[in-house]
């Protein structure tokens, strides 16, 4: 039993909105069975709930969780309402950043936000809720979220989600909605480099870079590197292009340590059109071209992330008309995602994360193996 709590002992002392004794099922083990049945692939409170009454489940909580009693349904959906849930992302955070190695740094960190749809459509939601995810794309875990209630608050959201998390070494990469001189001297004071792709709202700033970059003999002195993949009928061309010559560099010394500049030119060519696209970044970390090439690549690898919410969990759809309950769901959801990657890559498994979940859902015990690998 204490290889098992290995894992779930971040969330022991997660605090409430409300005082609650523990009568009959305490918070921790109410979270534990969430996080359990989000493991077996289970979507909501229901599926999860009807899953730890079974014979055999409940049997097995027992055992292993010492759970001895199973709360019932409206009773479990009233323990996760009165979870904190800043308190759990606090909790969260400690735990997913456990799981990062030692030997990390230098990779890729993600950040983009996601708007849980269904909760736009609902009259206790002014706005629909929108939650803001840090990930390590190399590794595929999710280290850090924050909520906003609003898509225009994301930017303070990732400035805030930067200062409480242990980046540094890291490579921060954004959208140009993140290309601002504050959130890249945040990152700077986070001991960490940005990598932002520049657009319209910078102006003159994309203007110069594109002026140098369209220049075919500055373009020439630039480093160089090219990628082609064929894909089912369609072929993508990227060339990227980068330079430390940044000395007329408008407004320059206002971002934190830049360093260099850099382009990247997409082209897709299929049976019925040829389609070009030019894209512009800064960064304060000397890169080589082959190395724009593939952290720019890693700006979307949150993305997957977003994918996994809403086809193994339906995230979209929960019409859960409570906000600490949406939110927290969110955390168990990532927390599930989280470690059935790092089980994959513990043993090296190629499976798909659907099928591990199964696994887990046919037969409980595969959750031991899946917390055991978790955990080294």
């Amino acid at each position: 039993m204490e290889k098992i709590w290995e894992i779930t002992k971040y969330f022991a002392e997660v605090e409430t909105t409300k005082d609650y004794k523990g009568y009959f099922c305490s918070v921790g083990e109410a979270l534990t069975i969430v996080i359990l049945g989000s493991l077996c692939g289970l979507r909501n409170v229901n599926q999860i709930h009807q899953w730890s009454e079974s014979k055999k489940v409940s049997e097995f909580l027992s055992e292993h969780f010492g759970i001895k009693n199973i709360p019932c349904y409206y009773w479990l959906l009233s323990l996760l309402k009165i979870i904190n849930p800043v308190s759990l992302n606090q909790c969260f955070i400690e735990w997913a950043q456990s799981l990062i190695p030692e030997t990390s740094k230098g990779l890729t960190v993600s950040f983009d936000g996601k708007t849980i749809r269904s909760t736009g459509k609902m009259e206790k939601y002014e706005n629909p809720m929108h939650i803001v995810s840090a990930q390590i794309a190399e590794l595929g875990i999710t280290f850090g979220q924050q909520t906003v209630y609003d898509k225009s608050n994301e930017i303070p959201a990732v400035r805030e989600l930067i200062k409480i998390l242990k980046i540094e070494g890291f490579i921060v990469v954004a959208d140009a909605l993140n290309c601002q001189k504050e959130t890249a001297q945040a990152i700077i004071d986070g001991k960490a480099d940005y990598l932002l792709k520049v657009k319209d709202k910078h102006k003159d700033l994309k203007e110069s870079i594109s002026d140098y970059v369209q220049d075919e003999n500055l373009r020439k002195t630039m480093g160089t590197a090219k990628t082609l993949e064929k894909n089912r009928g369609r072929i993508e061309r990227r060339t990227a292009y980068v330079t430390n010559d940044i000395e007329w560099l408008y407004d320059k010394e206002e971002w934190a340590k830049l360093a260099i500049i850099g382009a990247i030119h997409t082209q897709f060519i299929t049976s019925k059109r040829t389609t070009n696209e030019w894209y512009y970044y800064i960064s304060s970390r000397q890169l080589t071209a082959e190395e724009l090439l593939k952290h720019a690549r890693l700006e979307w690898s949150v993305e997957s992330m977003h994918w996994l919410l809403d086809v193994h969990f339906c995230e979209d759809f929960c019409r859960i008309e409570d906000k600490n309950v949406q939110q927290n769901l969110n955390i168990v959801r990532k927390i599930a995602i989280n470690s059935v990657k790092r089980y994959k890559e513990a043993l090296d498994i190629k499976c798909p994360i659907s099928k591990i979940m199964f696994d887990c859902l046919l037969d409980s015990e595969n959750l031991l193996l899946l917390f055991d690998a978790a955990k080294n």
